[in-house]
C-alpha cells in the first residue's frame, strides 16, 4: 500500500461514525450464492433430515409411552407387570434409537459443513490472490485477515450450530405440535395462541439484533485492521516513540467494540429471557386448564403429563433457537461480506482464450510471438521450451502511455520508450517521477490509462499474466521472504525446481558463502520476513530467487538501495553476468549502479528529459549531471 494510501484509510477510518454499521447487504443473494456449495452434499443432507427424524421420533415417542402406562395400566388398575415390562423395553430401545441416529446425525452435517467451509476459506484466498495492485491500495490488509479468518469462522459456526439447530430443532417443533394435537386438539389450540406471540417478538428483535451484530463486526474489523497496520509499522512506530499514542487509539478502538459485545450481550440475554418467561407462563396455563379438565373428568392424567412434558420439551427448540440467533447473525454478515469480496472481479483481467489467440496473430512488425499463444493454465508448471520462451527477443515497447493512481492526478503522460532485445537501460530521477510506476505498468501491476506497452510487438494485455510474470523478473528494494527454509524461499516453494539449481543460483549471485555459514545452511528455517538476515542478505536471496525462474527480462526496482559497498559490489558482478542477452531494466538512486548501462533515461514528473550513455549525459550537463555531482557530493554545475 502507498503511504498516502495507508494515511487516507486511517483518517477515513477515524472520521467515520463508530455508531454507523456498514451500509445494508443484500443478504437473500449472499445465501443464494452459498447454496451452490451445499447442492453437491444433496444426498448427505438427505441422509442427516433422515438420520433427524429418526432421532426426533425416538425421543417424542417416549412420553407417549409414559401416558400408556399410567392411563392404560396403572390408574386403569390392571397391574400387567408383563405390559409395563415391555414398555420399559421399548422405551430403553426409543432412547439408544435417539442416540445412535443422533451421533450419525451430528457427525454427516459437521462433515459437509467444514468441507463447505474449507472449501469458500480456500476460494476466498485464491480470490483475494488475484486481485490487482489497486485493490490493495484501497483495502487494509487487517480487513481482509478479518475475511479470511474471523467471517469464514463465523460461517463454520453457523454449520457446526445454527444448521444443525435449524434442521433439529425445527423438526422437532413440527413433530411436538402434531403430538400435542393428537392428544388434545383443545390444549394444543390454547398452545397454538402462542405462536403469533412468539413471531411478533422475534420480528421485533430481529432488524435490532441484525444491527447490533454488524456493528459487532464492523468494530472489530477496524480493530484487527488497526493492529495489522501497527504491526507492520512497527519500526517507525517506536523511531518516533508513538507507542502511548498508538495505545491510546487501539484502547479507543477496543472500547467502541467492546461496548458493541456488550450491546450483543444485553440483547441476546434480553431475548432468550423474554422465552423463558413465556415458557413459563405457558406450562402454567396448561397445567392450571389441563388440571380442570382432569378434576372434571374429562381429560386423562396420563395425556396432562405427556402434554405438559411436550410443552416444555416445545421451548426447548425453540430457545435453542434463540440461543443461536446471534451466531445467524454474526453469520448471515459474514457470508454478505464474503460474498462481496467475491463479487469483486480484478482490475486487471487476462482475455479469454479466443481473444488470446486472435492477439497471437502476426504483428506490424511481421513477428509471430509464439510464447503469447498459451493459456494461464498452461503456463502452470510448464517448462521454459514448453512455453516458448526461447522466441522472446526482449524487445519493449512504451507508446505514448499515460496514467493516474487517482482520476486527476497524472503520474505518467504522453511516454515513448523504445528498448532494443538484451539492452540495458538505466533509470534514474527524483521521487515521484513515476519510475516505479513506469515498472509496475509494464508488470501489469496495473493497466495505462492511454497507449500501450508491448513486449516483441504483443501489447502486454494480450498475455496471460501467469506468463507474464514468469517473463519479467523483479527484484524490488525491500525483499520480502515467507517463512519457510531458503531453498524454498529461493525457488517459491515450486519443487518442479531442483536444490541443485538452487544452489547454483545463490553460487552465481555470491549468496551461498553466506548461506552455508548459518546453522542449517541451505535448510535453515527464516522467519517472517527473513528477519534474522541483514537487508543485504535478504536482497541477495531475493536476486537468487530471480536467477532460477530464468525470466527474459530483469528489472531492478532500486535493489542496491540499502546494500553495504561489499554486498552491492557482489550484485553488480552478478548483474553484468546475468543481464547478457537479457532485457534489464535497471532503477536505481546510487548512480553507480547505473553507470556501465547501455542507455540511461532521467525521468521529472512522469515524462523522460534526457537519455543517453553516462558519458553523453554529463556532457549535456542536465538534471543527470545534477544528480551525478550531487551523488559525488560536489555543487551542480
Amino acid at each position: 500500500m502507498r503511504p498516502a494510501q495507508a494515511i487516507h484509510n486511517r483518517q477515513a477510518d477515524q472520521k467515520a461514525d463508530p455508531n454507523q454499521p456498514e451500509a445494508k447487504p443484500q443478504y437473500v443473494s449472499a445465501f443464494r450464492a452459498l447454496s451452490g456449495y451445499v447442492k453437491p452434499h444433496r444426498w448427505s443432507l438427505a441422509a442427516v433430515f433422515g438420520c433427524t427424524v429418526v432421532a426426533i421420533l425416538s425421543e417424542l415417542l417416549q412420553p407417549y409411552l409414559m401416558k400408556i402406562a399410567i392411563d392404560d395400566n396403572l390408574l386403569a388398575g390392571k397391574n400387567d407387570y408383563k405390559a409395563l415390562l415391555m414398555i420399559c423395553a421399548v422405551y430403553l430401545c426409543l432412547s439408544l434409537s435417539s442416540f445412535i441416529f443422533s451421533y450419525i446425525q451430528n457427525n454427516v452435517l459437521q462433515n459437509i459443513g467444514q468441507s463447505i467451509v474449507g472449501r469458500i476459506r480456500m476460494e476466498l484466498f485464491g480470490h483475494i490472490m488475484k486481485q490487482s495492485m489497486g485493490y490493495f491500495d484501497r483495502t487494509s490488509s487487517g480487513s481482509l485477515i478479518t475475511h479470511v479468518s474471523s467471517d469464514t469462522e463465523a460461517l463454520n459456526q453457523f454449520f457446526n450450530q445454527v444448521l444443525l439447530s435449524l434442521f433439529r430443532d425445527g423438526l422437532t417443533l413440527a413433530f411436538i405440535i402434531v403430538m400435542m394435537f393428537q392428544l388434545d386438539a383443545t390444549l394444543a389450540l390454547y398452545c397454538m395462541i402462542l405462536l403469533p406471540v412468539i413471531f411478533m417478538i422475534a420480528i421485533a428483535f430481529r432488524s435490532f439484533m441484525r444491527t447490533t451484530y454488524q456493528l459487532a463486526r464492523t468494530r472489530l474489523s477496524r480493530m484487527v485492521a488497526f493492529v495489522a497496520e501497527n504491526l507492520s509499522g512497527m519500526g517507525l512506530v517506536q523511531a518516533f516513540h508513538q507507542q502511548k499514542e498508538q495505545e491510546r487509539q487501539f484502547d479507543e478502538r477496543n472500547g467502541l467494540y467492546f461496548r458493541a459485545n456488550l450491546r450483543e450481550i444485553r440483547t441476546n440475554v434480553l431475548f432468550g429471557r423474554t422465552f423463558d418467561i413465556l415458557s413459563n407462563l405457558s406450562i402454567a396455563l396448561v397445567t392450571w386448564i389441563g388440571g380442570i379438565a382432569v378434576l372434571g373428568k374429562n381429560l386423562e392424567f396420563g395425556v396432562l403429563y405427556a402434554f405438559i412434558t411436550y410443552i416444555r420439551q416445545f421451548f426447548q427448540p425453540i430457545n435453542t433457537i434463540t440461543q443461536q440467533w446471534n451466531t445467524l447473525q454474526s453469520a448471515t454478515v459474514a457470508v454478505t461480506r464474503i460474498w462481496t469480496i467475491f463479487g469483486h472481479k480484478p482490475d486487471i483481467m487476462d482475455k479469454d482464450e479466443e481473444q488470446a489467440e486472435s492477439a497471437a496473430a502476426p504483428q506490424a512488425k511481421g513477428r509471430q510471438p509464439r510464447v503469447m499463444t498459451l493459456t494461464t493454465e498452461q503456463v502452470q508448471g510448464a517448462s521454459e521450451e514448453a512455453m516458448g520462451f526461447g522466441n522472446v527477443r526482449g524487445e519493449i515497447d512504451f507508446e505514448h502511455i499515460s496514467f493516474s493512481y487517482e482520476e486527476g492526478i497524472p503520474i505518467i503522460q504522453g511516454l515513448d520508450l523504445h528498448i532494443e532485445p538484451g539492452e540495458m537501460i538505466g533509470v534514474v530521477g527524483t521521487t515521484g517521477a513515476g519510475k516505479s510506476s513506469l515498472i509496475s505498468l509494464l508488470c501489469r501491476f496495473y493497466d495505462v490509462k492511454e497507449g500501450s506497452i508491448r513486449i516483441d510487438g504483443t501489447d502486454v494485455r494480450d498475455i496471460p499474466q501467469a506468463m507474464l510474470h514468469r517473463l519479467i523478473g523483479l527484484v524490488q528494494q525491500e525483499p520480502y521472504l515467507y517463512s519457510g527454509s531458503i531453498v524454498d524461499n529461493v525457488r517459491m516453494f515450486d519443487t518442479t525446481i531442483s536444490r541443485e539449481d538452487v544452489i547454483r543460483a545463490c553460487e552465481f549471485v555470491g549468496a551461498d558463502a553466506i548461506v552455508r555459514k548459518l546453522p542449517e545452511g541451505y535448510d535453515t528455517l527464516l522467519s517472517e520476513r527473513g528477519s534474522g538476515l541483514s537487508a543485504g542478505e535478504r536482497q541477495l536471496i531475493s536476486f537468487a530467487r530471480i536467477i532460477v525462474f530464468k525470466p527474459k527480462v530483469l528489472i531492478l526496482d532500486e535493489a542496491s538501495a540499502n546494500l553495504d559497498s561489499q554486498t552491492e559490489q557482489l550484485i553488480q558482478n552478478a548483474l553484468s553476468v546475468v543481464s547478457k542477452q537479457r532485457t534489464t531494466i535497471v532503477i536505481a538512486h546510487r548512480l553507480s549502479t547505473i553507470m556501465q548501462a547501455d542507455r540511461i533515461i532521467v525521468m521529472s514528473h512522469g515524462e523522460i528529459v534526457e537519455q543517453g550513455s553516462h558519458q553523453e549525459l554529463i556532457e549535456l550537463g542536465g538534471q543527470y549531471r545534477e544528480l551525478y555531482d550531487h551523488s559525488q557530493g560536489q555543487q551542480a554545475g
